[in-house]
């Protein structure tokens, strides 16, 4: 027989980005331990609509840790409890029967809430335009093995490459600093020799758009490698560092 949970909720409920927010109170009965978190979500979201009462709103597309929309803050921790899992993937035998659970938005200035547990998380779309791209010609595939990339080199900027984007590091900061993924985005260019030519552009300006658009500083406390659902090293913030600090280096001179 399949077990079930009965649970309280404390949700953040928030109409607009003008409005103030606010923690509700919803029973959640009858929640069976092989639900995601995102399933739960979608059984009280059902009592409610029968009652003919707003649904809580979130957000969510693939529902397999792949895009990184389903960034909730539970019980005080992006993603909730387990590590390296996106909230989507978070099962509800993670939690105990009459257990209460916080749920809220990744609040940060630079991700306005838009409706209850719903972000704005365009501030990194416009830190990625900046920069995330290479200059190849397009057409034909080139042959593979024409530039040779070193096997370490390789696995980093692939691992790099694996942020998901969805803000968790952002979230668990105390700065609300984008550092993590700003470094991850670089980086992951910045390693490979497809990326060299624009590198230095590149860095200035991920780095200054990230400053423009109100993310903290990163003070080093390591939260947001701790959160990461895809693990992201903070290895690849004192990559960035050095890319940022070279490149500053390299424009003096040819100023």
């Amino acid at each position: 027989m399949e077990s079930k949970l009965n649970l309280t909720l404390k949700v953040w409920r928030q109409k607009d980005r003008d409005s103030r927010g606010h923690l509700e109170t919803y029973p959640a009965h009858d929640i069976p331990t092989t639900a995601s978190f995102l399933e739960m979500l979608d059984i009280v979201n059902e009592g409610l609509i029968s009652k003919g009462e707003e649904p809580i709103a979130f957000d969510h597309d693939c529902r397999e840790g792949i895009c990184g929309s389903c960034s909730l803050v539970i019980n005080g921790v992006p993603h909730g409890p387990e590590r390296a899992t996106t909230t989507c993937q978070l099962h509800m035998r993670s939690f105990k029967n009459g257990e209460t659970i916080y749920i809220e938005p990744f609040l940060a200035r630079a991700f306005p809430v838009l409706r209850d547990l719903i972000v704005d998380r365009s501030a990194f779309d416009r830190i990625q335009q900046k920069g995330g791209y290479i200059t190849v010609r397009t057409g034909s595939a080139v042959e593979a093995n024409s530039i040779l990339v070193a096997k370490d080199d390789a696995d980093s900027a692939f691992h790099a490459a694996t942020c998901i984007g969805c803000g968790a590091c952002v979230a668990a900061c105390k700065n609300a600093s984008a550092m993590l993924f700003v470094a991850a985005k670089a980086s992951h260019l910045n390693i490979l020799p497809q990326g060299k030519p624009e590198k230095n552009d590149r860095t200035i300006r991920m780095v200054q758009q990230m400053d423009k658009e109100g993310f903290g500083g990163c003070t080093n406390q390591y939260e947001c490698e701790a959160v990461c659902p895809k693990e992201i090293s903070v290895d690849y913030i004192a990559r960035l560092n050095r890319d940022y600090a070279a490149a500053i280096a390299a424009e003096a001179v040819t100023a």
